[in-house]
């Protein structure tokens, strides 16, 4: 059985690695994409010079109903706190300081995607 992917999991899938490239061109190395634990996922988990950031992306196509970052709500900042406890348990990166970012993607009618990178979106 074949199982085709939607557009919208393909515009997601655009919408992430853009992101990744401007994480990349900020200097930052991108350590995991797509983390998965029981607790939920995080979609980009990068490295800077001074913090581990962990980063939600989001893609609207339309604002009208809010903007891409006020869909990360409590429930959904709680899972990545909780998933992000789970990638630290790990132990390689502990020690650092952690960030979290959220990272909204919006296309215009050309289908062109813009990026707004929003640091420090919540904490714990």
């Amino acid at each position: 059985m074949i199982f085709k992917r939607s557009k919208t999991a393909d515009t997601g899938a655009q919408a992430e690695q853009g992101a990744c490239q401007l994480l990349k061109k900020h200097d930052l190395k991108i350590i995991h994409q797509n983390y998965r634990s029981r607790f939920g996922e995080i979609d980009i988990i990068a490295l800077s010079e001074y913090h581990l950031i962990f980063v939600e992306v989001r893609y609207r196509q339309n604002t009208a109903f809010g903007s891409a970052a006020e869909t990360v709500t409590r429930k959904k900042q709680q899972r990545i706190l909780l998933t992000a406890r789970h990638f630290l348990s790990r132990g390689e990166y502990a020690e650092l300081p952690c960030r979290f970012d959220v990272i909204e993607a919006s296309s215009d009618t050309s289908g062109k995607l813009h990026f707004n990178w929003l640091t420090n979106a919540f904490q714990e």
